[in-house]
């Protein structure tokens, strides 16, 4: 339940017409009044005896108690309480109540002694509106300060109590969520979301790793939205402006949206801190020419150094100090917009609900310290001119590799957000892991079944030494691995890693002491991963069968016939 506080207006009958009224899209419907200061106000929706000028002249009679120069020009006061879109539908009463215990707690009405003037709208199934005159039957003004927190506080309470969907308290950092208005235009218009969400994330994308003024900007026309600069006298570029081609008001002119109204992190000055940590030798003129230079990586390589980026991140997150964290967060949110912009179809749905939901996560109070997340921004920034990867061969078996890292990376988020008390961003770092590991199991499905096919090849002797490697380095974790799916797997790679002249022992020890892995779903597909990333093994196991084969008969051992893919069971993730 989302209780919004709405600038103070200076028309209460301005206001009771829009809440009377049809709606600026016809959405409203069947507006009637289900509370009132004195559970005996006019209702101009349902008797049609009364005007809505009659409702306004009762709320507004305390205003006659003050001289005309004593009385509050911004004397209205307006507050949508909204449900969540899986609560069950409410009953007039049930709203009428958590109208009279939202003004309560805002110190509207208190309950005790004088209070305001006011009453409660419903016309539609899902929000009221609490419209108020801001001066008490005593001629004195109301005590309301902070009450979107104290309504927010209530909403919490209010959830519980009637077993609606919990929201997670939040800090003032999140982006403006789309109004009704915006949400039922976008159903007309068949859209997905609402012009506000398309257009943040076309900013988020436009944004991932670019390092110039010049480059966000190319990449927003690039993207087809129309943009509107502000400039300053000077020719200072001060803020911009995006809207959709498509998206027109009632005179058939674009509806645009300021940077800072898409997202708190998307103004113009917040945009100049992501590439204000460029080392200082990195000249505008450098930066500007990496622009417009080639890719600087295949897509398989881009998604191999973001793997890479990502790990190093984790260990900052795990006990970096708190600004490099907020920092490589932040960072961490360009990358899954750069990964779900640039990967193929059967994954790019999980990959891009993944970095709308962890958006939300990439913002908090501690304020990033911009530069050491140069790793990240880079990784964004090889992915994007790297191209778009295809779903198969080295492309698919990479992407899978660094969403399997990109996982650990969100879940480091999601505990340290907690670890902060951070609810709402760690809220959305778990949902944005869900999304992973959907897109995980998309991405590892062809690649894993490739290495468990040639892990069933290899012969039983080899596979026993390979085994006595595991107990003496994980004896913790060995028995789980070797009951998986996915150590037929870990089977194959251990010995494309010993053919490629690595000690498997020191090897596994390093890959299995970087971090723990008891929460990993799968730790062999974990290992298998960090093992092919670390050796420098490539991604596909289908690009190297004859080298593994030279090796094996090399050292005497044996390759069985290999089965058939259906025989490999589906992997867990």
């Amino acid at each position: 339940m989302i209780p919004s506080i709405h600038k103070q207006g200076s028309s209460t009958l301005g206001l009771l017409h829009y809440l009377y009224g049809k709606g600026t899209h016809e959405e409203h419907v069947d507006p009637h009044l289900v509370a009132s200061f004195d559970h005996m106000a006019p209702d101009p929706g349902r008797d049609p005896s009364v005007t809505k000028d009659d409702l306004q002249q009762l709320l507004d009679q305390p205003l006659h108690l003050l001289d005309v120069d004593q009385r509050p020009e911004k004397h209205v006061w307006h507050c949508s309480v909204r449900a969540a879109p899986d609560d069950p539908i409410l009953t007039d009463e049930q709203w009428a109540d958590i109208a009279r215990r939202i003004v309560a707690a805002t110190g509207i009405d208190p309950g005790v002694g004088a209070g305001c003037r006011w009453a409660a709208v419903r016309h539609a199934e899902d929000h009221i509106h609490i419209i108020a005159t801001l001066v008490r039957e005593d001629g004195r003004r109301p005590d309301h300060h902070r009450s979107g927190k104290r309504a927010q506080a209530e909403a919490r309470l209010i959830e519980k109590e009637l077993g609606l969907h919990e929201v997670s308290p939040g800090d003032g950092t999140a982006a403006k969520h789309p109004t009704s208005a915006e949400r039922h235009k976008a159903e007309r218009q068949g859209r997905e979301r609402a012009s506000r969400e398309e257009l943040r994330e076309t900013v988020r994308r436009a944004v991932a790793g670019a390092t110039s003024e010049e480059e966000f900007f190319d990449r927003l026309a690039a993207a087809g939205v129309l943009i509107r600069q502000r400039v300053a006298p000077s020719g200072d570029l001060l803020g911009y402006k995006v809207a959709l081609p498509d998206d027109r008001n009632d005179d058939q002119e674009p509806v645009f949206y300021a940077g800072s109204t898409l997202s708190p992190d998307l103004s113009l000055p917040r945009i100049r801190e992501r590439w204000s940590g460029d080392t200082p030798s990195q000249s505008a003129d450098t930066r500007a020419d990496q622009t417009t230079g080639p890719a600087p990586s295949g897509p398989a390589t881009a998604r191999r150094r973001a793997a890479t980026a990502a790990w190093q991140a984790v260990l900052v997150i795990d006990g970096g100090e708190d600004a490099q964290v907020a920092a490589h967060i932040a960072a961490a949110g360009e990358m899954l917009d750069a990964l779900a912009k640039t990967s193929a179809a059967h994954t790019r749905t999980e990959l891009r609900g993944a970095a709308f939901a962890f958006e939300r996560a990439t913002r908090s109070h501690i304020r990033a310290e911009r530069g050491h997340d140069r790793a990240l921004r880079q990784a964004a920034r090889d992915l994007v001119y790297s191209g778009p990867a295809l779903g198969r061969g080295e492309d698919g078996a990479t992407t899978a590799m660094l969403i399997d890292m990109a996982l650990f990376l969100v879940t480091a988020a999601a505990h340290w957000h907690a670890k902060k008390d951070h609810a709402q961003q760690a809220a959305a770092a778990r949902q944005a892991a869900e999304h992973l590991r959907a897109a995980y199991r998309a991405a590892a499905d062809i690649p894993l079944a490739a290495l468990y096919q040639r892990g069933q090849r290899l012969s039983q002797p080899l596979r026993q030494k390979q085994a006595a490697h595991l107990r003496q380095v994980v004896p913790e974790l060995a028995e789980q691995v070797l009951a998986e799916p996915g150590w037929y797997a870990l089977a194959a790679t251990l010995a494309d890693a010993e053919a490629a002249g690595n000690d498997l022992t020191a090897l596994l020890a390093e890959v299995a002491g970087r971090r723990e892995l008891q929460t990993a779903e799968s730790v062999s597909d974990v290992l298998v991963w960090r093992l092919r990333r670390m050796a420098d093994l490539p991604a596909d196991a289908t690009t190297m069968p004859e080298r593994t084969a030279t090796a094996a008969k090399a050292s005497g051992r044996a390759i069985q016939p290999s089965p058939s893919r259906d025989d490999r069971p589906r992997q867990a993730r």
